[in-house]
């Protein structure tokens, strides 16, 4: 793998990424797609940092196909990145496109750039998360979107 295809993020382009897959749909329930693996490169330390993503979304009239939520974490992975950026951007990407009543993003990840250098420790991992509309004002769908993400 080169550096290429380590930062080809930058060249993709959302809407194309998106490919129409937006339906409209009678559907209000919480949409969940979890544990999706994602390999990134630190901005700071130009050091791998790797990890899943989980993301939801509350449909408000569109829903997207199910392949396409990994793609978008793709894209932004792609890049160059801060992991709090990143999961930034993909809660804001659903949120532009889908309009939804809320979306949330969480990603756990472990950073080379602490594993090899600086403290050292292997074992440790970072976990970031945002959340908007409905999972930022109610708690017990925030609580959901938790619960659905720790089953195993």
């Amino acid at each position: 793998m080169n550096l290429r295809c380590l930062t080809s993020g930058y060249k993709k382009n959302i809407e194309e990424v998106l490919n129409g897959a937006i339906f409209d749909v009678k559907y209000d329930e919480m949409v969940v797609v979890k544990n999706i693996d994602f390999y990134s490169l630190c901005e700071h330390h130009m050091l791998p940092f790797y990890g899943k993503a989980h993301v939801a979304y509350i449909p408000n009239g569109k829903v997207v196909g199910l392949s396409k939520i990994p793609r978008i974490v793709e894209v932004f992975a792609r890049r160059l990145q801060v992991q709090e950026r990143m999961t930034q951007e993909i809660a804001d990407t659903i949120d532009t496109y889908l309009k939804p009543r809320g979306v949330a993003v969480v990603t756990e990840a472990q950073h080379m750039c602490m594993m090899m250098r600086g403290v050292e420790k292997q074992n440790s991992s970072a976990i970031a998360s945002a959340v908007l509309g409905e999972f930022h004002s109610d708690i017990s769908t925030r609580n959901e979107f938790f619960h659905l993400i720790n089953l195993r």
